[in-house]
């Protein structure tokens, strides 16, 4: 799964959430006069200033008054908690909406906001937030995974930047050397960041669009048996002081690639200047290369008394507002607007590396689908872990991962 800028957060026991959601929520019925009061929810991000931002975005609206609330801990459960009670947000930011949500009608249909901009948004992080035709949430920023390559150490060694998965197997031993490892996919071999970002370069899909498991081929076998050769070769980079998210391992030279987001690319820029470059997955076989993406989004609670009142808000804040837009993506880190225009014209996403990062998003975007449930992202990742750490037979332990998944989505589809 793509690990967002927003901090994908953990999913540990929720003690006490309904109690603490039905508490101080600045939630308003409208009946003590004035301005519509609506609660706004936001989980808390370790990017300094991004508070401070989004306060300043809601004191501008003049339409309602909007009480922004920053919330610490497990946000994920927290605002599913609250969505089943009278005293949750009227809008909130969320890593979804989940299909469980939509299908419970706990947040409101959104696509009359799209109107005459849905082409603008980028198709990779629109699908999931979308369902039965209809759109759930509004992307607010994109938060993609690249290939970082170091350009000195690539020549030294007479290796040109991979373009299949053959080449990155063969260049990363080729760059493997005593005090330096030619890849770094996280501390585990990978299993926990690629997902399914493989099988999408092999021409697959975690799910079709008619509801199937995407990757019952051959070719995912093939594809995950090369994943598993890069451990095999010791061309990986395994305990490092910090994990893939963390662009250090890349800068101090302890890898010649690294597989991280966009999120790192100043801090690599800092350290390396022009001494390096960026890729996506490498494509294998018949399919392309493939770029992970994923997008928080800003949705509106079917509890809410002021439902139109939080609709109209969030099409001024993340349709009509494109300068807080691009100011939210790159003023407090690094991300792209979910705007395909906005991405094309914001000067720090104009040249070079960040240039080719919003070229990679936009050509090679892929998000995990709404059907892709926990359980089958669970099977998935031990399967891949097995077949890359232990060299479990690809096909045997893909076909179990096939059946469960053909479960879960039979599931799905029934309820």
């Amino acid at each position: 799964m793509t690990i967002s800028r927003r901090g994908l957060l953990g999913t540990g026991a929720a003690l006490g959430l309904l109690t603490a959601c039905a508490s101080n929520t600045g939630r308003d019925d409208g009946s003590s006069g004035g301005a519509v009061k609506l609660s706004q929810w936001y989980h808390q991000y370790g990017e300094q200033g991004t508070e401070q931002a989004v306060k300043r975005y809601a004191a501008a609206y003049d339409k309602a008054r909007v009480t922004v609330q920053w919330r610490p801990g497990n946000y994920d459960e927290q605002t599913a908690a609250a969505l089943l009670t009278d005293s949750g947000p009227d809008v909130f930011e969320v890593n979804g909406p989940s299909l469980d949500q939509i299908r419970g009608k706990q947040v409101a249909d959104l696509t009359d906001l799209f109107d005459g901009v849905r082409d603008d948004f980028n198709p990779a992080v629109l699908a999931p937030k979308t369902y039965d035709g209809r759109i759930w949430g509004i992307p607010q920023v994109i938060d993609m995974q690249m290939l970082y390559y170091r350009k000195s150490l690539l020549d030294d060694a007479g290796v040109t930047p991979p373009k299949t998965l053959d080449e990155l197997v063969d260049a990363a031993k080729k760059l493997t050397t005593k005090k330096t490892k030619g890849l770094f996919l996280g501390n585990d071999g990978g299993a926990g960041v690629l997902g399914g970002t493989p099988l999408y370069a092999a021409g697959l899909e975690l799910v079709t669009a008619d509801g199937k498991v995407g990757f019952d081929d051959p070719a995912a076998a093939r594809t995950l048996g090369k994943i598993h050769q890069l451990y095999a070769d010791k061309s990986l980079l395994l305990g490092a002081p910090a994990d893939w998210a963390d662009p250090s391992a890349f800068v101090q030279g302890l890898t010649a690639m690294q597989w991280c987001g966009l999120w790192a690319l100043p801090a690599v820029q800092q350290a390396l200047g022009d001494d390096f470059g960026v890729l996506p997955f490498p494509k294998d076989g018949a399919g392309a290369p493939a770029v992970p993406v994923g997008a928080y989004g800003a949705a509106v609670s079917t509890r809410s008394k002021h439902q139109q009142a939080g609709k109209d808000y969030l099409k001024w804040l993340w349709i009509e507002q494109t300068q807080y837009q691009e100011d939210f993506a790159l003023a407090y880190g690094f991300h792209i607007p979910a705007r395909i225009s906005l991405a094309k014209k914001a000067g720090k996403l104009k040249k070079g590396a960040a240039a080719d990062a919003v070229r990679f998003t936009t050509e090679h975007g892929h998000a995990q689908p709404l059907t892709w449930t926990p359980a089958s992202q669970t099977a998935y990742q031990d399967a891949l872990s097995r077949i890359i750490k232990d060299g479990a037979n690809p096909d045997s332990e893909l076909r179990k991962v096939v059946r469960k998944v053909s479960a879960e989505l039979d599931g799905v589809k029934k309820k």
